[in-house]
């Protein structure tokens, strides 16, 4: 039994665990709730070794150890799969997922065509038949998700901590893992898992944790919950109305985008957004959504095809040309391609307006904090501070900078990539509120999500990609996630 006793940590002079208590059982899937910035993932990284606790004991198997690292806990039969992706980039799928397991052949080699089975086997074991000869940096998000469940998988844990692990998987990859999940709680391994999405939580979970401010609240069995009080216990009131009512009226066409294609990803993608709208973008892992959005945004621009803005051409070869025509965007890679993870909340979050930040070439660092410190009350962002590390923040508390960012260049069109990728249920609530703010006010949005009761409660419109292609617009007001699903399965 793995069991945290009396654990406390601090970052930078704030407190993000006060004195928790938790048993983890065998063959149990135990669920840690919360609100982002409640404790779950430094409560985790304390338990696999990448965190040191201030005060308090970790005990294992009846006796009280201190994982001095990762491979410490890992060698005692301790794994985790990470919320944000750790992938050697260079190295291929097989490579990253039997790092410092491969098999070697009688000369003390790598044996590379059954390090390639190996990994294949492992792959299998989801459901995914992905080409282990990959390099890790061609792959998307949920691709990469995939290769670090299996990395755990292979392991052969008997304590396997999932952070978020479903966040950027289909429904098809998720599944796979749930199984998986049944597997390995009826060999006697204890999985530790965290999630903001609450039909997991009452599907898998045995027993529930509830953390609030970087203290446990409870412990109780998952059904001694319901999704409304597990909700209240996790934020400490009712949310009354997760998805505010669509009442804003879409005016003139703000974008127009004609044949847009860049072969393989996406082919002769059409579609207009209007002033106000909510365009809702949704579709299967490898449809091709991301690119398309990050094409709109000059971040992987098209090989052809015509972007208007205001009936006016646009050319994107860059973020930066994004930028300068009003387009702000949130990439779904929060760690990848959104912080700049050792530079200070207050950096980060001026980056896309820097020039209303400075005295000709010098930054004005006080102008920096007084907007830092107002966004930071806007979004209800916790840091110690504007110079605290965003590294240092948690996963949904990076988000709230990243939208904070992208709001201070006032763009007239916003992209949102996933936007609530790893985001809990209360800051959900808020994401979907601003969401409902910026299309009464004018801001034409642009919403892609692998969460259909966001597309269909958030939008105006629907478009589906399908393998690449526009496969159909719906009404979300006469549709269901059936027939967003029938429209986005490939046939």
């Amino acid at each position: 039994m793995l069991r945290a006793c009396q654990l406390t940590k601090t970052f930078g002079g704030l407190s993000v665990l006060q004195e928790v208590s938790i048993d983890f059982h065998p063959g149990e899937v135990h669920a840690l709730m919360g609100e982002n910035g409640a404790g779950k993932s430094t409560l985790m990284k304390m338990l696999a070794g990448l965190y040191q606790p201030d005060a308090g004991i970790i005990e294992w198997r009846g006796q009280s150890v201190r994982f001095a690292s990762p491979n410490a806990a890992l060698s005692q039969g301790i794994a985790m799969v990470h919320q944000e992706l750790l992938p050697i980039p260079d190295l291929n799928v097989a490579e990253n997922l039997l790092l410092g397991m491969e098999p070697v052949n009688a000369l003390g080699w790598v044996d590379r065509a059954e390090l390639h089975t190996q990994a294949r086997k492992w792959l299998k074991e989801l459901n995914t038949d992905l080409d282990t000869s990959l390099p890790m940096r061609s792959l998307s998000v949920a691709q990469m998700q995939v290769v670090e469940i299996a990395k755990a998988l292979a392991r052969q844990a008997d304590v396997i901590l999932m952070d978020e692990p479903t966040a950027a998987l289909s429904d098809h990859e998720v599944s796979a893992l749930f199984k998986a999940i049944t597997t390995l709680r009826q060999r006697g391994v204890a999985v530790v898992y965290t999630t903001h999405k609450m039909d997991e939580v009452f599907r898998l979970a045995d027993r529930i944790s509830v953390l609030r401010d970087g203290q446990l609240v409870c412990t109780k069995a998952a059904i001694e919950f319901t999704p409304t009080s597990l909700i209240a216990h996790m934020v400490g009131r009712e949310l009354s109305q997760v998805f505010p009512p669509v009442t804003s009226t879409p005016g003139e066409v703000v974008l127009a985008v004609e044949q847009l294609t860049c072969a393989p990803a996406y082919r002769n993608i059409s579609f207009t957004l209007r002033r106000g709208e909510v365009l809702g973008l949704a579709g299967l892992m490898g449809a091709g959504r991301t690119e398309v959005v990050s094409a709109l945004y000059g971040l992987q621009p098209a090989d052809s095809g015509t972007i208007r803005l205001h009936g006016k051409p646009l050319v994107l070869t860059s973020p930066a040309d994004g930028l300068a025509a009003g387009i702000g965007m949130i990439t779904e890679d929060r760690k990848g391609s959104g912080i700049i993870p050792a530079m200070s909340v207050q950096h980060n979050l001026t980056l896309s307006a820097l020039r209303q930040y400075c005295r000709g070439a010098v930054i004005d660092t006080s102008a920096e904090k007084a907007v830092t410190q107002q966004a930071t009350a806007d979004f209800a962002i916790k840091a110690s501070g504007p110079t605290q590390v965003i590294n240092e923040l948690s996963g949904g508390n990076q988000q709230k900078v990243l939208l904070a960012r992208a709001l201070l260049a006032t763009p007239e069109v916003l992209i949102l990539d996933e936007p609530t990728r790893g985001i809990d249920i209360g800051a959900k609530a808020e994401i979907y509120a601003l969401i409902g703010r910026l299309s009464a006010q004018g801001t034409a949005v642009l919403l892609v999500s692998s969460e259909l009761p966001e597309i269909l409660s958030l939008t105006h419109r629907i478009l589906v990609l399908r393998q690449g292609e526009h496969s159909a617009e719906l009404d979300p007001r006469q549709t269901n996630q059936e027939e967003i699903l029938r429209h986005a399965m490939p046939q």
